[in-house]
């Protein structure tokens, strides 16, 4: 699935005023599981389960949290900027400030890679990343993305 076709404005958040990666992670599972109608508990402990596998944070201060959700009756990404970046074990030792987060049911594989993929390619682009980081509300981040895609 595109990346286009993906992002739902309802899971788009600027400028989150969060301060630690154990944070970062709760607020994912609280917004996906709204989203996805699944209990927020599951989703936080897939996303950690995942993290614990090694750092989702890839560098130049992005982080892609992800995991397949088998009570995930459809793929659902969340675009997050941080007011301040945070320490996110990213493998480049860089604090991160850009949150990508994709939780996909297990039949959609080809799907998840696919976004992953997508995302990182987005994020070798360091002017790409800068619009992103220039936005303040959830509008400007949610366009901006749409244009960087």
């Amino acid at each position: 699935m595109s990346l286009e076709k993906l992002v739902n404005s309802e899971l788009v958040f600027a400028n989150q005023p969060i301060a630690s990666k154990k944070r970062v992670l709760e607020f994912l599972a609280e917004a996906i599981g709204a989203r996805l109608h699944c209990e927020s508990e599951a989703v936080y402990d897939a996303l950690l389960a995942r993290e614990k596998l090694g750092s989702t944070g890839v560098g130049a201060g992005i982080a892609i949290p992800h995991c397949r959700f088998e009570q995930a009756n459809h793929a659902a990404l969340v675009v997050m900027s941080l007011e301040k970046p945070i320490d996110y074990d990213s493998i480049d030792r860089q604090p991160v400030d850009l949150i990508f987060a994709l939780i996909a049911p297990p039949n959609e594989c080809e799907g998840h890679l696919k976004t992953l993929s997508q995302i990182a390619e987005m994020a070798q682009s360091p002017d790409k990343l800068k619009r992103l980081r220039d936005t303040t509300t959830n509008e400007e981040l949610i366009t901006s993305f749409l244009q960087q895609v």
